[in-house]
C-alpha cells in the first residue's frame, strides 16, 4: 500500500497528519469516508425533493416551500411511500384538474400475485414488505446473506433495501447514476449481469471497487426488475464473499422469474397506490390555496 493511500481524504483542502496509532488512523479514515458518503447521499436526495416542492408551489399557488414539504411528508406517511418515490412521481406525472388517480381510474387493477415471496400478512400493497421479500428471495436463490434492492427514479437507481452490507457501502451506493457498476450495466442492457471477481472486473471504477471490496464482497450479481414492456423499474443484486464460478440455469431462470414478478408488481404499485397518494396530495394542496 502506498503512503498516499494510507492518508485520509482531504476535507476542505486540509489533509490530517498521520497518527502514530495506526488503529486510530484507520478509524479516522473510515469515519471521514462515511461522512463524505453521507454528504453525497444528501446532495443527491435534496434536489429531487426540492424540485417536487417547487412543482407543488407553482401548480397549487402554495405560499411557501415548507407547506409543500409538509404535504409531501404527510402523503408519504399515509400511503407508506418513501418521500423520494412520491417526489419523483410528483415531477413525472402530468397534472390533471380532477386528480391523478381519478384521471386513471379505468386502468386500476388488483395487486398481481407474488408466488414464492414471503410477505408478512395478506397485504400485497405495502412496497416495503414486498421489496424485503423480493430481496430475501434473491438471496435464497443465490445462497448469500448480502444484497440490496434499488428503484429506478429520476434517471438513477436509489437503494431502498439491503442486507449484510456496511454503512459505507449503503451510503456510497445510496444513489447510482454512473455506468461503472454492475447494477447500472444490468439496467442499461436489460439483462442479468454476473461479476465473477470484483477485484479484477473492468466494469467498476476504483472508488466503487474499493467500497465493494471493503464490504467483504468479492463477487456480485444483478437482476433487473422489469415491467411488461421489459423496461427496468428496479434492480436486485446479491453480493458474495468469494469469487463466483457462475450460476446454474435453474438459478438464473428463478432469478429472471423473480425480476419479472417484482417488476410487474412495482409497475402496478406506481399506477395504483402512488396515484392514490398523488390524488390525496392534490386534494390537500387544493384545500391549502
Amino acid at each position: 500500500m502506498s503512503q498516499e493511500s494510507q492518508l485520509p481524504p482531504a476535507i476542505d483542502g486540509c489533509v490530517p497528519e498521520p497518527d502514530a496509532d495506526s488503529a486510530g488512523l484507520r478509524r479516522e479514515i473510515v469515519r471521514l469516508r462515511r461522512h463524505n458518503a453521507d454528504l453525497q447521499e444528501r446532495l443527491h436526495a435534496h434536489p429531487a425533493i426540492s424540485l417536487a416542492q417547487g412543482v407543488l408551489m407553482e401548480r397549487y399557488r402554495l405560499p411557501a416551500p415548507e407547506v409543500s414539504f409538509t404535504l409531501l411528508r404527510e402523503a408519504s406517511q399515509r400511503f407508506n411511500i418513501k418521500l423520494h418515490t412520491l417526489a419523483d412521481a410528483v415531477v413525472r406525472t402530468p397534472h390533471s384538474p380532477a386528480g391523478p388517480a381519478r384521471a386513471a381510474e379505468g386502468t386500476r387493477t388488483s395487486p398481481p400475485p407474488l408466488p414464492g415471496l414471503r410477505t408478512a400478512g395478506a397485504d400485497r400493497t405495502h412496497q416495503g414488505e414486498v421489496l424485503s421479500a423480493a430481496l430475501h428471495r434473491v438471496l435464497d436463490i443465490t445462497q448469500t446473506g448480502m444484497g440490496n434492492v434499488q428503484l429506478a427514479e429520476g434517471g438513477r437507481l436509489r437503494m431502498v433495501r439491503h442486507s449484510g452490507l456496511d454503512r459505507e457501502f449503503t451510503s456510497f451506493f445510496a444513489f447510482v447514476d454512473s455506468p461503472t457498476t454492475s447494477c447500472a450495466q444490468a439496467a442499461e442492457d436489460r439483462r442479468q449481469v454476473t461479476v465473477r471477481d470484483v477485484a479484477t472486473a473492468d466494469v467498476f471504477d476504483e472508488g466503487s471497487r474499493r467500497v465493494i471490496l471493503g464490504a467483504g464482497s468479492r463477487a456480485c450479481h444483478s437482476v433487473p426488475l422489469v415491467n411488461r414492456a421489459g423496461v427496468p423499474v428496479g434492480m436486485a443484486s446479491s453480493h458474495h464473499e468469494r469469487p463466483l464460478p457462475g450460476f446454474t440455469h435453474a438459478q438464473l431462470h428463478a432469478l429472471e422469474a423473480t425480476g419479472l414478478m417484482v417488476g410487474r408488481w412495482l409497475s402496478w404499485h406506481r399506477h395504483t397506490v402512488v396515484l392514490d397518494a398523488l390524488d390525496h396530495l392534490h386534494t390537500a394542496a387544493t384545500e391549502e390555496r
